[in-house]
Order: C-alpha cells, then structure tokens, then sequence
C-alpha cells in the first residue's frame, strides 16, 4: 500500500491566481500574445517547496471556476496538502495583469474577471479557516505570508486569526513583504511605495516575523534603509533578514551576523515567480540543515550554501514564462549550482 503524505512542514497562507502576462513591451489587457499563467506568491512558495521535497499546505480560497479547477490538479499533482484550501460559489479567482518589459521584468496593472463582488482570495473566512487550521500546526515548522491578505478586510482577519494560533503554537511566521500596491488600490501606481496607514497595517506581521524576507525597495520604504542589519535591528524580535535586488547581489543578517552573495548571471525570460523560488529554497534548506544547530566556525559557511541554493531556485524561474512551470527540483538546483563551482 502507498505510504501516508508526510504531514506539512511548511502552511502558505494568502492568494492563488492567475498571471496574465502581456507580450514583451505590451499591455496584456489589449495586447497579443497574452499567457495565462497559474501564480500568486504563497501559491508560488506552496508549489515550489513541494517541488524541491518539502511538505507543504496551501491555505487559501479560490472560486469555482476553471482557474480553481487548475489549481485543485496543481496542488494534487504535486502533493500539496489542501484541507484548509476554501471555495467560493460566488467571487472568481482573481486574475492579474501584467506587463513585462523587453527584459522581462514585470510590473502589475490591474484586474480581470470581477463580477462586482470582488475577488474569492479577498473573503477568506476565519470561521472556516479557524476550524481547518489548527491541526496544521501540529507538524508544521514555518508559516508563511505575504501582506497582500491585508489589503481586504476577511482576509485581513483571516490572517491575523493565523498568526495568532502559529504564535500560540509556537510555529515561527516567516514574511515575504511581497508589497503591491495595486491590490490595496486598482487605480494606484503600481511602482508606489505605501501609505502611513499601509504601514502601520503590516506592523503586526513585520515584529511577529522570524524570517523578513524583503527586495531592496521594499525594504527602503518600510524600514527606510535596505540594509538588513539595520532592519533587524529596528525591530524588537531581531528577525532573520533577507534583503534582494534582482541580479544584483543579495544581502542577510542572521543572528547578528550579516554578508553578502553575489547573483547568478541567466538568461532572463520572465521575473514573476523568482522571489517566491527563492523564498521556497530558503526556507527548505533552513527546515532540512539548520544552521542554528551547527558548530559556530561553519554556520557562516553552511549558510551561505543556503541563501546560494535559494538563489539558484529564483535564476532558474527566471529562464522560463510564468511562476510555476519552471519550478526546479532539488536535483537540478543541485545541478545548476555544481556547474558553476569552481
């Protein structure tokens, strides 16, 4: 008989959706080619720990629609636990626009498919999730969020119900800023840093989190420096903090200590989806070698293999259309990494 699934490691809390990627340079609202892309960054962590061997739960609502039923054989054809995964009858899935440059770096521009009461990822219930939740802490190691469930008061409360039960239960809460401002408001720019009030929203995320992870500009606007010794330090808990830039070279500060990696130079298609493989690869080789428990001369070492696997994970999603497809296992990171050795 076929062994039991593992129970899951690691819970992703937040949004699954549709990218819809414009062709390079064009408007994907009007514009051909356009390409449907499943995504959403704690759908994108959920499918790319699974993918590198990591139990996973996704905790999230979708509608019942044809973008629900492809994420239903998304999550079931790589093994992702769903018993906190909601459905809604009436809101679709969300869909969003999003342009690409001629290099491939994306920005996002809006919705597609709201019917006039919003979107399913908008009104996750904390009733239901409350009563799905709480046996998934018993095996789990980390949750992980983004602030995207802020912008939406259900799923505000839904969240924050979950970091209270992950706090209870003694599960650290490990933070992809993940900051788009589109979700907070259609009509804003998509390149604007947040409010006051936005600010002041995260807060309770940002001095809960163990684990910040966070790009350069975000961790300028909330913290006002991309520092992350800085970072950390501007917070009481001191969490581990991952602070990247794209292909510039990514910098940390973990117990205090603090350094710097060089990026992977790829060929770049599309940039949707890196940061979430980086974030999935970090936590993974944190769950499976963590350095905490090593002897104080090789944890800088040890580490440092760590944030370079994570790299790996996002230069790979980078060579290839949409966030999920390109996804690599733990063999062909491996893989990448030991061709560039030496």
């Amino acid at each position: 008989m076929p062994s039991a699934p593992s129970p899951p490691q690691v819970l992703c809390l937040g949004e699954a959706l549709v990218d819809r990627l414009g062709p390079l340079s064009g408007d994907p609202a009007t514009d051909s080619p356009g390409d449907d892309r499943l995504g959403g960054a704690p759908a994108n962590g959920a499918c790319a720990l699974a993918r590198l061997g990591t139990p996973v739960a996704f905790v999230g609502r979708l509608g019942r629609d044809g973008i629900g039923q492809a994420f239903g054989q998304l999550f079931a054809a790589r093994e992702v636990d769903t018993t906190a995964l909601q459905w809604d009858d009436a809101r679709p899935s969300r869909i969003v626009l999003v342009r690409r440059d001629a290099a491939g770096d994306r920005q996002f521009g809006g919705f597609a498919g709201d019917r006039g009461e919003g979107f399913a990822d908008q009104a996750l219930d904390a009733t239901a999730l409350a009563a799905a939740f709480g046996p998934l802490l018993a095996a789990a190691r980390w949750l992980l969020v983004g602030t995207i469930p802020l912008a939406s008061p259900a799923a505000a409360s839904a969240l924050q119900l979950a970091c209270r039960q992950a706090a209870a239960a003694g599960v650290p809460l490990a933070l992809d800023v993940n900051w788009r401002p589109t979700f907070w408001d259609a009509a804003t720019d998509p390149r604007s840093g947040p409010t006051a009030a936005q600010v002041t929203a995260t807060a309770p995320l940002l001095t809960q989190a163990a684990l910040i992870k966070c790009a350069r500009e975000e961790a300028e606007w909330f913290f006002g420096s991309s520092d992350p010794v800085v970072v950390s330090a501007s917070l009481p808990q001191r969490p581990e903090v991952v602070v990247t830039d794209g292909g510039a070279p990514l910098r940390w500060c973990f117990g205090g200590f603090s350094g710097e990696l060089p990026g992977f130079r790829v060929p770049v298609v599309d940039t949707t989806g890196a940061g979430d493989a980086f974030t999935a690869g970090l936590l993974h080789g944190l769950l499976h070698n963590p350095w905490q428990d090593e002897a104080h001369n090789g944890w800088h070492h040890q580490l440092e293999q760590r944030l370079r696997f994570a790299s790996a994970c996002g230069a790979l999603v980078c060579q290839a259309a949409g966030a999920i497809d390109p996804q690599p296992t733990a063999a062909a990171v491996q893989a990448f990494l030991a061709a560039r050795q030496g």
